[in-house]
Parts: structure tokens; sequence; C-alpha cells
């Protein structure tokens, strides 16, 4: 048997979520039956709108199971790029854009062309973890650079330049971002991808909560900046998390080398998929995609001012995404940490949500994420729980 000291560095040097131990302890005191709000997991509770579903299943009738070209399907690059002309009034060209497994696909394809080994990508601190391992994966890094309330947890001019060095070669930002749903507006990313095109860089969006914005749209990076790699997913707005497809948006120049790492690193992404997604873009699906939008907004208006009446510090309104990035210092005073704060909701009030620990260094003791993918009643629950754990976990110190 392999001993793990034979495993590669890169692999042992890629973190665990700590949430996934919350997830199994969770889910092992639903099996108990017990009553566990899972508050915890970027995942929609909706299920796949109903005119997708058709559409995969006819797909799977027709036998549509065959590999396709592995920039995918010709006519969901088209829907795509018709989409990108109506949401944005961008004019973009299909052939700029690659079909991958899931938007981690988009993001393989993307630090492989770009990073070379021992460089590095600057990265706000918090965010998605994923994004900062991908880069290990490959032998590059992230260079984690710590933003708070004052900057809306967005990287800036301003801190691209302070942090830029030698062995720096671009940025990835998130707009809306994950764990904190905060956005950056037009002037914003014009802002930033002059600051990087300045040193020379690569300015890379993660634009895969767009569509779930509320009471503004997110602007597409490719508005102000026709040069910028964009990663992109079915996953949120659409509802296709299980069918793992997304999409990279990348300069004509870069297609032809990303079209052949494509070809070695998966061949294709599901055909099954891609068929289902082309539903995606149908009226009748945008219309049900927006009564999903509209009810996140009401569950981010109902649970922002609750947890901020309970004590949370929430210092920044997000305006997409459905997260609620909260700081705990007040709680842990006396002791403990987000860790340990998560456990103890979980142990003693059944309602499981994710420590800061998960989304980077900066602060993340003392932060915790709660995902509002529940519906009103459970969350009001779930907050009624919430401000009962409060007093348990006060009398412990």
């Amino acid at each position: 048997m392999l001993h793990p000291k034979t495993y590669s560095a890169r692999s042992q040097a890629i973190e665990p979520f700590h949430v996934m131990a919350l997830l199994a302890r969770a889910n092992e005191l639903q099996a108990a039956g017990l009553d566990v709000i899972h508050l915890e997991i970027g995942e929609p509770d909706f299920t796949t709108a109903e005119p997708i579903i058709r559409a995969g299943q006819a797909a799977l009738a027709n036998g549509k199971t065959r590999y396709t070209a592995a920039r995918g399907l010709p006519e969901l690059r088209e829907a795509i790029a018709g989409f990108y002309a109506q949401r944005y009034q961008v004019d973009l060209d299909p052939q700029r854009i690659l079909i991958t497994p899931g938007g981690s696909g988009a993001l393989l394809l993307a630090t492989s062309l770009l990073v070379e080994a021992g460089k590095h990508w600057l990265m706000a601190d918090p965010g998605y973890p994923c994004n900062r391992h991908f880069l290990r994966l490959i032998e590059a890094s992230a260079q984690l650079v710590p933003v708070d309330a004052d900057v809306r947890y967005q990287l800036t001019p301003e801190l691209i330049a302070q942090t830029w060095n030698q062995d720096t070669v671009g940025a990835l930002v998130a707009s809306p971002a994950n764990p904190t749903g905060t956005m950056l507006d037009k002037a914003e990313l014009s802002a930033l991808a002059q600051a990087i095109k300045a040193k020379q860089g690569h300015l890379v969006v993660d634009e895969i909560y767009h569509g779930l914005s509320y009471g503004i749209d997110a602007p597409s990076v490719l508005e102000v900046d026709d040069e910028a790699f964009v990663l992109n997913s079915f996953s949120k707005y659409f509802g296709m998390t299980g069918w793992r497809l997304g999409w990279l948006v990348a300069p004509p120049q870069a297609i032809p080398e990303l079209e052949k790492l494509a070809q070695n690193l998966y061949i294709s992404a599901s055909s099954l998929a891609q068929y289902a997604a082309l539903a995606c873009f149908q009226p009748e699906s945008i219309a049900i995609f927006e009564e999903r939008r509209q009810e996140f907004a009401q569950r981010r208006d109902f649970m922002l001012p609750r947890l901020r009446e309970l004590g949370f510090k929430i210092d920044v309104e997000p305006q997409g995404a459905f997260y609620l990035y909260a700081d705990i210092s007040r709680f842990c005073e006396q002791g403990g940490d987000a860790f340990s704060f998560c456990q103890h909701f979980l142990e003693t009030e059944y309602v499981a949500f994710t420590p800061g620990l998960d989304f980077g260094r900066h602060r993340a003791k003392t932060h915790v994420r709660f995902a509002y993918t529940q519906n009103i009643s459970r969350l009001q629950l779930a907050l009624q729980r919430i401000e009962k754990g409060l007093q348990s976990w006060q009398a412990k110190w």
C-alpha cells in the first residue's frame, strides 16, 4: 500500500474544505432523525427548471450521448453569444467561447494557459478557496491580498499597485463574489483592467453568480475590456449544479491553445448537459430564473436585518450571489473561533453554516458565511434557533 509520504507535495498542499467536516456531522445528525437546517453549502435549493430537464430527457432519448467538439456544441456557443448580446449589449464571437465541465473546468483552462510554475495571480482574501488550489495544482500560487469592508472585499487599482511584484502575472476577481456577495461596477472593472494592463498582466473575472444580483444588474467585464478572460457556469443562475457545465470566454488569439488544452484535459464537456443547457435561453426558462432571483432577493432582505439585530456585524450589504459574510468578533471576545462557533450551532441548534477559515486567512477566525439557500420559513426557523444558540454560546465563556 502506498504511504501518504509518497503522494505529491502539490496534493498534500491543497487544503480540504473545513465545512465538509461540519457537513458530514450535519448529515449524521440528519440521518439520526434530527431536523438540520443547511445554510452551509453554496447550492440553490431549487431543482433544475423543467424546460431544461425536458431538453435533457429528449437528448438522451434521441441518442445525443457522443463526444462533442472540445470547444463545445456550436449551437450552445451561439446561444451564449446571443445571451451576451441581449443582457450586456456585447457583440461576442461564438468562436471565443469554450464550453467546459463546470466553472472549474474553465478555471483549469485559464490557469493552465496563463500562469507558469512559480508565478502567481493576485486574489482577494476572503475569496473562494478552490481558485488558489487550482494554481497550486499547476505549481503556481495565489498571492492573497487582505481586503475589508472599506473596499467592499474587492481588489482595487491601488491594491494592485501595492502588491504586484516580479512574479505576478495577473489577477482573478469575482463579481458577485463568494463569500461576500459584493460586486464591481463598470467603472471599477475598467479601472482594474487598466491597472493590470499597465503591468502587462491578465485580468480574469469570475462571473459565475451573474444573474443573481439584486436591485442592479452585474456588468460583465467584457463591456469594458475585450481582452479579459471570463469564467462562468450554468450552476447558479441557471440552476444546473449537478450537470457540471460552464464556459470560458477568451481573446481570439488564446482560443487555439485553450482548445488544445481542452482536448487533452477532458476531451469535451458532457454532451447531455450541453443539449439540456440549450433550453436555458428560452423565454420560458428565463422567466423561471428571474422568479428565482426575486425569491433570493426576498431571502436576503429578510435575513440580513435580522442577523444584524442579533449582533452579527455585516458592514456591506451584498448585492449578489446568495451569501451573508458576518463578523462574529463580539461573540468570541471571551473565547472560541469561527470553527468552534459553527460547531456549537450545529450540535446544539442543528443549524449548519460555514466558518471563515474556508475562504482565506484574513480575519478568517472571526467570520462566518450564511447561505440563504432555504425558503423564508426555514430561514425564520434558523434565526430563531440561532438566537437561542447565542445564549448558550455566551454562557459557555
